[in-house]
């Protein structure tokens, strides 16, 4: 155990050199919210009631808390760097040593989101302080307990996934295609543009089949009170199961992409 704590920590001061970028792109990164939000405040303003069941204090609460549920679990460059481990042949390292790559990976995901999740913290409490007024809090704490379950299995959920994906490159020459193609589908399947329960029940729940909702929306619409009762149980166990599955298919990947690395002689 002892050396996952040492990969933690050199996870931790290796990132640290990027702190001021990951200060500028938090900071530029709330310019287009800013846009988004002022969009939204024009909508209301020529409009009395609530639209899709948000007034608008909730709509702006959604985002400002999809904001730091993004700031905490969204995976950098981690699928990039598991790539070009395996395209670069530093993997190779990995077969011979005591330690379990997805144990490794994970560490450095949960370290670069630490010291991201620091960086990112004085500018969005800045930003969301300027909307306090608008600021919706969680209805009780049992409400925020359960954000806070979601939250975790959303960022195991989005570790998994672009893990598996990455490891496509073992048999993938250009893994970049994949990933962008995911990437744009959970970007509006996951409610990054907008909440998803404003659309059409039928086509909520034919997303609600993928695991893309649970990446993002899921813990978010938890926050703002739209997933309550048996619905935020039967979620959060859904969410659990969809973690679950994404182990095993990394798993499963792993172990037949290192196959056929050794077989080719990696």
């Amino acid at each position: 155990m002892s050396k996952y704590w040492h990969v933690i920590n050199i996870g931790i001061q290796n990132t640290l050199v990027y702190r001021v970028n990951f200060l500028f792109r938090v900071t530029f990164g709330l310019v287009p919210l800013f846009a988004v939000i002022s969009l939204w405040r024009t909508v209301y303003r020529d409009q009395a009631n609530a639209i899709g069941g948000y007034t608008l204090s909730q709509m702006i609460s959604y985002y400002l808390i999809l904001t730091i549920v993004d700031a905490l679990t969204a995976v950098n460059e981690d699928d990039w760097q598991i790539a070009g481990d395996i395209k670069d042949g530093n993997i190779s390292q990995f077969l011979i040593k005591p330690i379990d790559y997805l144990t490794y990976r994970l560490c450095l995901f949960g370290a670069g989101r630490l010291i991201y999740t620091a960086c990112a913290a004085l500018p969005v409490a800045i930003f969301v302080w300027a909307h306090r007024h608008h600021f919706v809090l969680p209805a009780d704490a049992f409400t925020f307990g359960c954000f806070v379950v979601s939250l975790v299995l959303t960022g195991l959920l989005q570790f998994l996934l672009s893990y598996t994906l990455a490891l496509m490159a073992f048999w993938l020459l250009e893994v970049s295609t994949l990933i962008f193609i995911v990437f744009a589908f959970e970007y509006i399947a996951g409610g990054h543009l907008f909440p998803l329960d404003i659309l059409p029940p039928i086509l909520l729940k034919a997303l609600f089949l993928t695991p893309f909702p649970y990446q993002l929306y899921f813990p978010v619409s938890i926050y703002v009170g739209k997933t309550t009762g048996r619905e935020l149980y039967t979620g959060l166990f859904i969410q659990a199961l969809w973690v679950i599955a994404g182990y095993l298919a990394a798993r499963f990947a792993w172990n037949r992409g290192v196959r056929k690395y050794s077989a080719v002689g990696g």
